[in-house]
């Protein structure tokens, strides 16, 4: 009987220890399903500051500048040698040479049709002058035919009728032959004049042809007007935009280079037409040079323009800008014309303020949303936004400091 009852003693044993790991594996199974890690990254929801601020780029120039151009009264124009971007030139070094064969075979050209004209001009005003004086012999006789037959004619009373007749023709005769003479001689003068005149302009053409080659000859070799850092322009060419190079050709008057006065330096940036409304003049900014990162730059607004202009570098459809000139309180030796820089301005603060990453923002059925960590599940939570500024949201309503939202779309990784 004893060893019944111990054998049941000990089933009983059994049964009770398995019932209570089945209790405890569930409790665990329930506390580690509620308390189970989020799928994707969270962000604690905080209250700070808020700084609604507005970021953009900008690029350093030159408030004045001198431009170096190809010389515009040359043709066609093959640079053999351009001084590198951002190389210090003294004044009077050479900053651009370009191939001056063609320009000295025009101006040799030139040349030649100057003295070509020139001597059709002494060879017309020598046909002139030849008509001129066989005219005037020609006019000389038949005024004196017109006076022989006139004197015929006076003999008309002891002559018979018929020979009075035929003085008096003789007569008319000579007078018409003298006005054709003298009527020749106007038409020689017009056309010698007009001949001589036209000689003259083509010998004209040619000599301001060959003042502007002599010109353009000795602006194929472009000097530094004076001392300061070369900064070659970009121009369009069909594989990108890019300087001109040794072996390019140029147009006449293309821009080559600049050479900014480094004294006077100012940021140049563009701010989208939306954003306008938010600047204004003197406003403070924060500078951060590319090629200086070891040093935090100042400035203010000093101009905006007054209009917007369409930004052709960006894509279709092409965004309207409004161009800002900022002035820095701070001067650098080593800022050099054709720095970028990355500008911020604070346009507010706010204290006190929920703010979210916009990443932890989300566009659900019309309206934003955030996905709030309950402690096993991320709930959809709809937010209003306050205000953005660049990666930063204003949550004006809908979270609560110490929620746990979502980085990323957990739907569907639950």
């Amino acid at each position: 009987m004893i060893p019944k009852i111990r054998n049941l003693w000990a089933q009983r044993k059994v049964a009770v220890v398995v019932t209570l790991l089945l209790g405890c594996g569930v409790v665990l199974g329930a506390a580690r399903y509620t308390n189970h890690s989020p799928v994707v990254p969270t962000f604690e929801v905080k209250r700070g500051e808020f700084v609604d601020s507005l970021q953009f780029r900008g690029q350093v120039k030159a408030l004045k500048s001198m431009s170096i151009v190809a010389p515009a009264e040359a043709g066609d124009l093959q640079i053999l040698k351009v001084a590198g971007d951002g190389t210090p030139v003294k004044q009077g070094d050479t900053i651009v040479e370009f191939d001056k064969t063609k320009t000295e075979q025009d101006l040799a050209q030139y040349r030649s049709t100057q003295k070509s004209a020139e001597a059709e001009i002494e060879q017309a005003r020598a046909g002139a002058r030849l008509t001129e004086e066989e005219d005037l012999t020609a006019a000389a006789k038949a005024k004196y035919d017109v006076e022989a037959a006139k004197l015929d004619a006076s003999k008309r009373e002891i002559v018979s009728k018929i020979e009075g007749a035929e003085a008096n023709l003789k007569v008319s005769d000579a007078e018409q032959e003298l006005h054709q003479m003298e009527e020749k001689l106007k038409s020689d003068r017009t056309v010698n004049k007009a001949t001589i005149e036209s000689k003259s302009l083509a010998s004209q053409k040619a000599a301001y042809d060959v003042q502007r080659a002599e010109r353009a000859l000795t602006k194929m070799t472009l000097l530094a007007p004076t001392a300061g850092i070369i900064s070659l322009v970009s121009i369009w060419h069909p594989d990108g935009d890019s300087p001109f190079k040794a072996g390019d050709r140029a147009w006449p008057g293309a821009p080559i280079a600049e050479l900014p006065d480094t004294s006077a330096l100012r940021l140049s940036a563009r701010v989208d037409e939306t954003e306008r409304g938010r600047l204004a003049l003197k406003q403070q900014v924060s500078v951060q040079l590319d090629a200086i990162p070891d040093q935090q730059f100042t400035g203010s607004i000093e101009k905006i323009s007054t209009i917007a202009t369409s930004d052709f570098t960006s894509g279709w459809p092409f965004p309207r800008n409004f161009d800002l000139e900022i002035t820095l309180d701070q001067a650098d030796s080593r800022l050099k014309p054709g720095m970028t820089a990355q500008l911020t301005v604070i346009v507010d603060q706010v204290a006190n303020a929920l703010a979210i990453p916009a990443q932890a923002s989300f566009q659900k059925s019309g309206q934003t949303v955030a996905y709030l960590w309950t402690g096993s599940k991320f709930q959809e939570q709809a937010i209003e936004v306050g205000r953005r500024s660049g990666d930063r949201i204003l949550v004006s309503r809908g979270l609560r400091e110490g929620d746990r939202i979502a980085l990323e779309d957990p739907s569907g990784k639950e």
